[in-house]
């Protein structure tokens, strides 16, 4: 009995369409994050990317349980003695409602290459429309 592995040029990719609104940050980006690492699909490898393409819409629409939106923090740090900058939920979802999903998948996605690539196939927008209808996206349900 021979073990199947899969070759870079016969893993066949997928677009998916995720709509956020109303649906929970860590929930959305652990089901988004199975999806862009491959493990939805029986030739998951763990050391080789054999996931699909994500676009979520919607990201300034997503929700949060308990006082995470104060509570929670992001941090930054330009290396320069006392530049750490600290922001909270709320504030980074006034300004910057796609860099929140963008933070949360990559942070469930391998650290590393192998990370890398996996988070190249993300594309979160803020609003409802997308500039990806040539690849034909099916929707996403969780």
């Amino acid at each position: 009995m021979k073990t199947y592995m899969p070759s870079a040029a016969k893993i066949e990719r997928k677009w998916y369409v995720v709509d956020a609104t109303d649906m929970t940050l860590g929930r959305l980006a652990s089901e988004v994050a199975k999806v862009l690492r491959g493990k939805n699909k029986p030739i998951f490898t763990p050391f080789l990317d054999t996931g699909d393409y994500v676009i979520i819409l919607n990201a300034g629409k997503i929700k949060v349980t308990g006082k995470k939106l104060d509570q929670k923090i992001y941090f930054r740090h330009s290396e320069y003695v006392g530049s750490a900058k600290y922001t909270t939920l709320r504030e980074m979802l006034a300004k910057k409602p796609v860099r929140v999903v963008e933070k949360a998948v990559r942070g469930m996605l391998p650290k590393g290459r192998l990370g890398e690539q996996m988070y190249k196939k993300l594309y979160v927008y803020e609003g409802g429309e997308h500039n990806h209808a040539a690849q034909k996206p099916e929707e996403l349900k969780f």
